[in-house]
């Protein structure tokens, strides 16, 4: 069977297609999206203005069509925080509902927190035991911890690279002075998340699962062997925190020529990083490993067990 997981995101409208069967490792054949960076079209009143609802629409409408194009049986859609939180967001997913013609998923942060673990647990298999994981996206940022498929404790805390840099770091490059308040702001946003963490065991992995934090990784990070002979990407709080400063002083049109570092996310980068290094160091961890699965693949895991319950048994 032929699934897509549409993931519309505070950054990015993205698809994801993939083939899968009850019991099977789903099979990635197509992946597409449209870079939007939501959080510049919100307005004081936390509204999405009618030029981000538009171009948001539009990428749906598109991915819609590559769905369609890829002969997807089953599109599996949902939205995370810019739409979740948007105080017109009824309207907005009504919007996106009529040009999708079904329903969306709108998920709570801790939903978003649940699905990224599940994806990532599969990814590196029970053997992995008590497993943190930091998830950062354009809008919030995830944490959530446990010994089991899901989490036992998650957070979900409006600390997102989009927001943030809205929020916080006006100028481009936005030198170090602004760094510093946010910096500030994410450490206290943080403090009833590392309370809620007190309760698990020390971790076993550290993983980091989003597009900002494997970017990051092949920045500062290093490969290191993983299971089977393949390739992991370790991620280090000291070369993180060593090299906030430079990016803080490079302009977003220069970053992009940096290792790792896309276009999509020039503008959020900086943010990403102070988010990261702040949570790497309020949970104090040092080093923290890249996980290839999310979100997306989460969603599709998550489904793909229900078929294998409800699958005929011979």
């Amino acid at each position: 069977m032929r699934l897509g997981v549409l993931d519309i995101g505070s950054n990015t409208v993205h698809l994801l297609v993939a083939d899968v069967r009850p019991g099977g490792r789903p099979l990635a054949t197509t992946s597409d999206r449209t870079v939007l960076r939501l959080m510049r079209y919100l307005e004081p009143d936390g509204s999405i203005n009618a030029e981000g609802v538009d171009a948001l629409v539009a990428a749906v409408a598109e991915a819609r069509r590559v769905a369609d194009r890829e002969n997807v049986v089953e599109l599996l859609a949902t939205a995370t925080s810019a739409v979740r939180e948007a105080t017109n967001g009824a309207d907005v997913i009504a919007r996106i509902e009529a040009e999708l013609g079904q329903e969306l998923q709108v998920l709570g942060g801790e939903a978003e927190a649940r699905f990224t673990f599940l994806a990532v647990r599969r990814w590196f298999g029970w053997s992995a035991g008590q497993i943190l994981l930091f998830d950062i996206g354009g809008g919030s940022l995830e944490v959530a911890a446990g010994p089991d498929e899901l989490p036992e404790v998650a957070a979900s805390v409006p600390l997102g690279a989009g927001r943030m840099t809205v929020e916080y770091l006006h100028d481009d490059p936005p030198g170090q002075d602004a760094v510093e308040l946010l910096r500030g702001h994410a450490e206290a946003t943080l403090k009833p998340v590392v309370a809620l963490m007190r309760s698990q065991p020390r971790p076993e992995h550290v993983v980091g699962s989003s597009k900002a934090i494997r970017s990051l990784a092949k920045l500062v990070g290093y490969p290191a062997p993983g299971w089977a002979g393949t390739e992991r990407m370790v991620l280090p709080r000291k070369a993180l925190g060593s090299w906030i400063p430079r990016l803080a002083r490079i302009p977003a049109s220069a970053r992009q020529e940096l290792p790792g570092i896309t276009a999509d996310r020039t503008f959020q980068i900086v943010a990403g990083a102070v988010v990261l290094h702040a949570a790497m160091t309020a949970l104090d961890v040092d080093e923290l490993e890249v996980s290839p699965w999310a979100l997306r693949e989460g969603v599709l895991l998550r489904y793909i067990e229900s078929l294998s319950w409800n699958a005929p048994q011979g």
